[in-house]
């Protein structure tokens, strides 16, 4: 009986340590398919970061092309900032002409009444 004892507990402790031993098998079967996840995540998070990267020298190209276009630019915005204030000077010029032309109209428009007046005056007296 003492065998078969003894066959029983070898038996319990063979089923323990075959379960202990899948249990670890297990845990460390998870363990690696956390491992692998974290892995491929990994990888892709780092293609990512390359398209960014990507991204970002074709920003920096842009924005240097942009850059050179407004510097060609600059010169056109000096040239029209020129005529709009050559404009202005022309406008306040024709303003005084306009205002001494209108002066000259008034004196003519005065003399001419003056004379006939005075053309009356003699034709009257004669």
């Amino acid at each position: 009986m003492a065998d078969a004892r003894g066959d029983d507990l070898a038996e319990s402790l063979q089923n323990l340590f075959t379960s202990v031993s899948s249990m670890v098998k297990s845990e460390l079967q998870g363990t690696n398919n956390q491992l692998d996840l974290l892995e491929k995540m990994n990888l892709r998070v780092a293609a990512e970061y390359d398209d960014l990267g990507d991204v970002a020298a074709g920003l920096r190209v842009f924005a240097e092309q942009m850059k050179s276009k407004s510097g060609g630019l600059d010169e056109f915005v000096g040239q029209m900032d020129a005529i709009e204030k050559q404009v202005s000077e022309f406008e306040a010029v024709i303003s005084v002409l306009d205002r001494y032309v209108s002066v000259l109209e008034s004196k003519v428009r005065a003399e001419c009444r003056h004379h006939q007046h005075r053309r009356s005056n003699e034709t009257l007296t004669e």
